[in-house]
């Protein structure tokens, strides 16, 4: 008699049942009237398969796979852990485990501290935020200037760098340096700008109220409507240039004076919401420790990340200040996280 083929589902759903009973597979043989070992081997089977399921660990890294990662965090200093297992083809590995393979291997930058804040800063922090409670802040045009350099700005950029080995050294050169500066604002949904100022120009007062003469002025305030430049308050930190008496003079000559140009307390960046524009070109145009070659590809750069930002993302910035405010009078006068 010729033998039997596999076992049927039917069949192998009678074992698992059986199995349930308690029955050996000698007994199941006998029921289901099939070789012995036929019954025993699907048993031993099954058993494997579901403690291979059940014991199966998580995603391990090989040797070879370390030694790949160790050689992409040396190549690529201050990325992220995820461009480094990206560069290395290395995927379906959680944030946390690869944090945990290069803390063996390497350590994070952490970005400078803001200067502590003394009594009279706190102060005038809280003053400002008890005036400006009430204001409609989707009509206030936050402005504030940013410089790009080649290699990245001091003390911000953080990431991975390899145990034993030192931070990268930026590129040195004899002529062509330093960096560009911009000058940019939001208000409501809307970003102002970019707009670069000339290189080898040196922000005063004179220099300052007429970049913004050929490029805010012209460019884009001329355009607006009567009862846009009505309401609309204009912000600017108190740098030099900005807070003189020429600035300020020639500023209210423009119908921007009195209530239309707001006060600024002193160490407040935290609660400009630009700054956090800034960071967002910054963190684009700087990925993965990127570094450029002249003032104008970087500028260009500034100018394609800023494209990129769209009107939610600024509408977000502007409606946060009313929160800000409140965190600041609930840390009273402190600084707020951003």
């Amino acid at each position: 008699m010729g033998q039997k083929k596999g076992l049927t589902g039917s069949e192998k759903s009678k074992i698992v049942r059986y199995l349930a009973e308690a029955c050996s597979s000698l007994k199941i043989a006998k029921l289901l009237k099939r070789d012995h070992r036929t019954i025993k081997r699907f048993i031993q089977n099954s058993q494997q398969g579901r403690k291979k399921r059940v014991e199966k660990p998580r995603r391990k890294i090989t040797a070879h796979e370390l030694r790949k990662v160790k050689r992409a965090a040396a190549k690529m200093p201050l990325a992220t852990s995820l461009a480094i297992f990206q560069s290395c083809n290395i995927t379906g590995v959680p944030k946390s485990t690869r944090c945990a393979i290069l803390r063996d291997m390497a350590k994070v930058r952490k970005a400078e501290r803001r200067p502590p804040l003394n009594k009279t800063h706190k102060l005038k922090r809280q003053d400002w935020a008890k005036k400006y409670l009430k204001t409609d802040f989707s009509k206030v045009l936050w402005t504030d200037e940013m410089r790009v350099s080649l290699d990245g700005p001091d003390g911000w950029a953080r990431g991975w760098i390899g145990k034993g080995q030192r931070a990268p050294v930026p590129l040195r050169r004899q002529q062509g340096g330093g960096g560009v500066l911009v000058w940019a604002g939001i208000i409501k949904d809307e970003l102002v700008g970019p707009f670069r100022v000339e290189d080898g120009v040196k922000l005063n007062s004179q220099s300052y109220c007429q970049f913004l003469e050929d490029t805010f002025f012209k460019q884009w305030y001329r355009k607006k409507s009567a009862s846009f430049k009505k309401n609309m308050i204009f912000m600017q930190d108190n740098a030099p240039s900005h807070a003189s008496k020429y600035s300020t003079a020639w500023l209210a000559r423009k119908g921007l004076k009195e209530e239309k140009l707001m006060t600024w307390p002193p160490c407040s960046p935290d609660l400009n919401p630009i700054e956090n524009l800034w960071s967002i070109i910054k963190c684009e145009i700087y990925k993965e420790g990127k570094q450029y070659t002249s003032l104008n590809s970087v500028w260009e750069a500034v100018v394609a990340a800023a494209r990129n930002v769209d009107g939610e993302q600024i509408k977000t910035l502007t409606e946060s200040m009313d929160g800000r405010l409140l965190s600041v009078l609930a840390k009273k006068g402190g600084y707020i996280g951003r």
